[in-house]
């Protein structure tokens, strides 16, 4: 007799519940890029945990916290008003990969667009995004983002 143990993130990948699971998490992204781009730094660094990690490709140093997060976007976002333009990001091709611990394992590709003030978008960058999110007091959390160049590679 064969006794095959399956854990709760292979019980959610093939249940009923995991397309609701993948729908809560692009509607996630979709709220925290909006308010990235509409330069609510208060609000976008909410929807990290107290202690969260984000490494970016053009840092030396991951920025840690969300007091860190809120100041690196702010001052960004003060360059591109400077600037006369803002960015814009769009999520694509998401995966999520529920994890034993309750947690998600998500990888997406993410496109960074200028949008100058009187002229067309023009894509700056593409981008690979890995994040760990977790529930906190029942609201997605991201605890650890890295973002890597994909049109580097």
């Amino acid at each position: 007799m064969t006794v095959e143990l399956v854990g709760t993130a292979e019980r959610t990948l093939h249940s009923g519940q995991f397309p609701a699971l993948y729908a809560e998490v692009q509607r996630f992204y979709a709220h925290q890029m909006r308010i990235l781009d509409a330069h609510d730094t208060e609000r976008w660094a909410g929807t990290f945990t107290e202690d969260a990690v984000l490494e970016l490709p053009s840092l030396t140093e991951p920025v840690r916290g969300r007091a860190g997060l809120a100041r690196y976007v702010r001052a960004g976002a003060a360059r591109q008003r400077q600037a006369g333009g803002r960015l814009q990001h769009w999520i694509g091709k998401l995966d999520v990969q529920p994890q034993d611990d309750g947690s998600l394992h998500t990888r997406c590709s993410a496109l960074v667009h200028a949008a100058p003030s009187g002229g067309g978008s023009k894509v700056l960058c593409v981008c690979v995004m890995e994040d760990v999110l977790i529930r906190v007091r029942g609201e997605w959390r991201t605890a650890h983002r890295r973002v890597t160049r994909d049109d580097l590679a």
